[in-house]
């Protein structure tokens, strides 16, 4: 039998009788190129797949336009790394199996061991398929996933170091320059080594200790291949330590998510309490943002054109909003010379003023967006409970669109269909969602804590494995470990997109987060991926490291190395530590999280708190206030359409030009002005007579609030528009 990284041939020399020969065909299947095509075709078709969800994960987060190419490019290119190497991992263990089928019936046959070569990569066969005779195993059929040999290990090679190259060196160094607010490329260099100096220094002090325990230890000897290993264990044990306290949250805080999301009215008091919350961020934003724009100004009239630092005060300008940009511009007075005196600005202050500036325009152009998108779900959900009660299936809207309905909306996702599924068929897809999610929460919780034990075996996820193994089902196989992947995957990363630390990281949707923030969130991933798939080969008894057996290993755990270089976290934490979900998960279900951040003074939605039903409260005021303000403008603008259709053409009926003069052509309203706070707007509240109302029209409650849109509408010189 002879092994190459493409294919393997059988060669029937010297020759052999006819039972040699059908064991020998057992042992391993012929070349067949289709097969390999056919498992190119896959691995081909799962890196494209992958590359187009991660930019499209992206592109909902990120603002392409706006933010700097390098940053974008190493966020896609961490989420990319760690989402391929889930998706590809199942491929990986279907080759294994197969490799293990091969091992198995070459130990097993007693013409082929003689001659048979042992894998490169293989290991002694299972002890729990030993001692069963000499009947020969089912005969080895090549997995339609079957990856050849030599690619697996060059791929893991390359994605796993890269990612760490990123996550350890490149990405914190960028986030350093990212959030600098010096002038010059040199600049934010030096300022981001300055602050990464401690950073890097910890892990030196961390892999140090290591390389001192492993120096120290009689039973080891230090070659590259140990630093290597000392390296990985390092990285790996930081990333499991995190892992653990995301995914018992997520696997608690996910189906619940999904249960609670089918009571609309617990979503729409959720969406209230937002509502509380961001307003009182959105007004700290905007006062942040204003004494800041006002340090600007000064700044801007006391440093003249000819001063050294006029243009590093150009370069802050231009990181103000538009509206502040344009209100500084015009009390600019070029035609004074610059005269030495004190109290002149260094470049340090500057600099520090041009992060702070940066951060605040962030800041507050995410929380407006937030703050509109809030808006709009807390009215749809209104909509949707109003048109709960209705008899006739057919979803009636607040408001109009406010763009233009495409063909999905027009012919699949009409109105009728619209009702169906938010009145009474999401609530169900909901619950029955949270339901089995609740159950795979079950299943990967109790496979955490018997992983190791091999005899019996007890974790789920290998009872199932191993059944398929023995079936020679791949596809099972492949599905299984594609199904747990995703869900563990889904639980920890779901968490990293909900979790804020402040104003510091904080993924937000609509293209509003910041460059810091993406950075970090690739910094998450790399750190959490690879821990995460090795946990995940213990839970199926893949890796010898932790389940203890003489398996043949999968190509990523051979590329991760034998834990067992450090031997009281190969055979304590990374068995013992997992454990700990456990109590995380009831932790999370009894919501003790929430409750100390609810102590500390950080506001959390509870059901059963005051100061959760006071912001519920004032939530639910600060929507209808917003409703009947789009309410008058709606109002307004419908009128002014009627109007321009009624009298548009007035002038070209010589009959009708008898009559009174033809109004003036109404403008649209006035944008809210940038200096317009939610003091000012409850002043807009109050309604105006309107004097060209008609008086024999009937007066109605749906339209009470029509006559202060209709007097503004038809406001020639707009004098109420700062009201």
């Amino acid at each position: 039998v002879v092994h190459s990284n493409m294919m393997v041939c059988v060669h029937p020399s010297p020759p052999l009788s006819a039972p040699s020969l059908r064991s020998l065909s057992a042992l391993s299947a012929p070349y067949h190129p289709a097969v390999c095509r056919m498992s190119g075709l896959v691995l081909a078709v799962d890196v494209v797949v992958v590359l187009v969800l991660a930019v499209l994960v992206l592109w909902r987060y990120a603002d392409f336009s706006r933010q700097h190419r390098l940053v974008t490019v190493a966020t896609l290119l961490a989420w990319y790394l760690c989402f391929l190497i889930v998706i590809i991992l199942p491929l990986d263990v279907t080759t294994t199996i197969y490799r293990q089928c091969i091992v198995d019936n070459r130990k097993l046959s007693p013409t082929a061991a003689p001659n048979s070569t042992q894998p490169p990569t293989g290991s002694s066969s299972n002890t729990s398929h030993s001692s069963a005779g000499l009947q020969p195993f089912p005969e080895c059929v090549r997995p339609w996933s079957y990856i050849p040999d030599g690619i697996l290990p060059v791929f893991w090679r390359v994605v796993y170091w890269t990612s760490q190259f990123l996550t350890w060196i490149l990405l914190p160094f960028m986030q350093s320059y990212a959030r600098s607010g010096a002038f010059s490329m040199a600049g934010k260099v030096r300022t981001a080594l300055i602050e990464n100096a401690i950073y890097y220094g910890t892990y030196l002090l961390i892999f140090g200790s290591l390389l001192i325990y492993v120096a120290v230890h009689p039973g080891l000897r230090l070659d590259w291949y140990q630093l290597q290993m000392i390296g990985i264990t390092a990285a790996n044990t930081w990333g499991l330590f995190l892992l653990v306290l995301l995914l018992g949250y997520g696997l608690v805080e996910l189906p619940r998510w999904h249960w609670t999301a089918a009571h609309s009215g617990h979503t729409l008091a959720r969406t209230h309490f937002k509502a509380a919350k961001l307003l009182t961020e959105r007004v700290e934003a905007q006062e942040e943002l204003d004494d800041l724009m006002e340090e600007v100004r000064k700044l801007n009239d006391t440093v003249k054109y000819n001063h050294p630092q006029r243009k590093n005060i150009d370069t802050i300008l231009r990181k103000c909003p538009v509206e502040y940009q344009e209100r500084m511009s015009r009390s600019m007075d070029d035609y004074e010379d610059f005269e030495e005196r004190g109290g002149c600005p260094s470049e340090r202050s500057l600099a520090r003023l041009h992060k702070q500036v940066i951060r605040a325009a962030q800041r507050y152009g995410r929380v407006s967006v937030q703050w509109t998108m809030l808006l709009d779900q807390a009215f749809y959900l209104e909509d949707v409970a109003r048109n709960q009660d209705n008899t006739t299936p057919h979803f009636v809207h607040s408001f109009p669109p406010t763009q233009p309905r495409g063909w999905f909306s027009r012919y699949l996702y009409t109105p009728r269909v619209e009702w169906y599924w938010q009145c009474w068929l999401r609530c169900w897809c909901h619950r029955a969602l949270a339901l089995v999610l609740a159950a795979f929460s079950v299943l990967v919780v109790w496979s955490e804590c018997t992983f190791f034990s091999t005899s019996p075996v007890l974790s789920i996820f290998a009872i199932f494995i191993r059944s398929a193994e023995n079936s020679r089902n791949y596809l099972h196989v492949q599905m299984g470990c594609l199904l747990a992947l995703l869900f563990l995957s889904t639980c920890v990363y779901w968490t990293v997109f909900r979790i804020r630390v402040f104003n510091y990281y904080y993924l937000a949707p609509h293209h509003q987060t910041d460059a810091y923030s993406l950075l970090f969130s690739g910094m998450l991933f790399c750190r959490l991926t690879p821990p995460l798939c090795l946990n995940f080969l213990g839970l199926i008894h893949m890796d010898s490291a932790i389940s203890h057996q003489a398996h043949e290993q999968a190509a990523y755990t051979s590329i991760m190395g034998s834990m067992r270089v450090i031997s009281f976290i190969a055979d304590g934490f990374y068995i013992y530590y997992p454990m700990l979900v456990l109590i995380l998960c009831i932790a999370t279900y009894f919501s003790l999280g929430t409750r100390c951040l609810n102590l500390l003074g950080f506001q959390q939605f509870m059901g059963d708190n005051e100061m959760t039903s006071d912001l519920v409260d004032e939530g639910k005021e600060l929507i209808k206030r917003e409703k009947r303000k789009r309410q008058r403008q709606e109002d307004g603008a419908t009128r002014r359409r009627e109007w321009k259709e009624r009298y548009g053409n007035q002038s070209t009926d010589p009959i009708r030009n008898r009559g009174p003069p033809e109004p003036p052509e109404p403008s649209p309203l006035p944008p809210r002005a940038p200096r317009d706070t939610d003091s000012s707007e409850l002043l807009q509240d109050v309604e105006s007579l309107d004097f060209r109302a008609d008086p024999d029209e009937p007066s109605s409650e749906h339209s009470r609030y029509q006559p202060a849109g209709r007097y503004l509408s038809m406001s020639r010189s707009r004098i109420f528009d700062d009201v």
